[in-house]
């Protein structure tokens, strides 16, 4: 028999997501997944890594901003608003705190292109539901702040 409170509940999917880091030497390795092009990484130069590699510090800072332009573009795109381009750079601080380096903040800067036609107010409320429910931004406890600049063509 079911619930009452469990009757009219959707169960969602859970997703799994699997990488693979083999160490090539010093503080260095080769990130992989399935059929997706290998990155290599390293921890970063402050930390006596390798220079010019990317560092999970980069690959954290990515992740957010990443996530944050999909879960724009996918409300845009339910909105049924024209974008004509989307371009972001996101700054994460790291501040060291009781004894342990950690993200502080990440701060998005999306400079985002529409048409006239589309309301300025439709691509704000968008961007609301972005720093929502972006799913990489829930998952952390820094600060997540977004800074966009609207051009309207």
């Amino acid at each position: 028999m079911t619930d009452a409170a469990d009757q009219g509940k959707t169960k969602h999917k859970s997703f799994t997501y699997k990488t693979t880091v083999e160490w090539t030497g010093g503080k260095s390795g080769t990130l992989s997944s399935d059929v997706k092009p290998s990155l290599k990484v390293s921890s970063p130069p402050e930390f006596r890594g390798e220079a010019g590699y990317w560092t999970p510090e980069d690959l954290f800072v990515a992740s957010v901003e990443t996530c944050h332009m999909a879960t724009f573009l996918s409300f845009a795109s339910r909105k049924q608003l024209l974008i004509v381009s989307y371009k972001s750079h996101a700054n994460g601080v790291l501040e060291y705190i009781d004894g342990d380096y950690r993200f502080t903040r990440v701060v998005i800067f999306p400079t985002i292109v529409v048409s006239r036609s589309v309301p300025e107010a439709e691509v704000h409320a968008a961007l609301r539901e972005a720093e929502k429910h972006c799913l990489v931004a829930n998952s952390i406890a820094s600060i997540v702040e977004v800074n966009p600049t609207l051009v309207i063509e």
